[in-house]
């Protein structure tokens, strides 16, 4: 007799839960409103492939008013205390808000001169282009981070909106992903 795999269960389980439910879910991996209604619509899934295929077309078919939605969620790099608030007022269970401060490890390990630097390059893309620096930290350094934000200060608003997008679609696969080994 063969047995599932704890992501094929989470996965059944998904595809079976009260839309609201699933909804709920979703929405703790990206908080844009129409990409949860979409993957919720979608269901069954079946397998993590037609998911995650599911995720790229969902994030395809955002508009920015979306994309600045589900970056709604996501605080400044480097602000411990705005993730602890940010996650408590959201409701997030004690997983969801040890995957915001794992993804956001390196920020927390960097020296005082990378810490101040994000602070002040945090300050300094919100003025430029007006909604919060997003990027996948997960894997990177405090100062990779700070080097990609100031690398990014540079860009024009189209380029940064297509950064944007791409690194959200990273972040939300990656707790799509956890989201499935719960």
């Amino acid at each position: 007799m063969a047995t599932s795999s704890p992501q094929a269960s989470a996965l059944a389980a998904f595809d079976a839960a009260a839309p609201a439910a699933a909804e709920r879910d979703v929405l703790t991996c990206c908080a844009s409103r129409a990409f949860a209604r979409a993957i919720t619509a979608g269901r069954p899934y079946r397998e993590p492939g037609a998911l995650d295929a599911a995720v790229v077309a969902a994030f395809t078919a955002l508009s920015w008013d979306d994309i600045l939605e589900g970056m709604s969620a996501h605080p400044r790099i480097g602000d411990r205390s705005a993730q602890a608030t940010r996650a408590r007022s959201r409701g997030w269970s004690a997983a969801e808000q040890g995957w915001s401060a794992a993804e956001q490890s390196g920020a927390a390990a960097a020296g005082e001169v990378v810490r101040q630097g994000l602070a002040d390059g945090n300050l300094a893309y919100e003025e430029r282009f007006g909604h919060v620096f997003l990027i996948c930290a997960t894997g990177l350094s405090g100062a990779e981070m700070l080097t990609q934000l100031r690398a990014r200060l540079a860009h024009d608003d189209s380029t940064e909106r297509t950064v944007v997008r791409r690194e959200l679609l990273k972040i939300t696969q990656l707790r799509m992903a956890k989201l499935l080994s719960r």
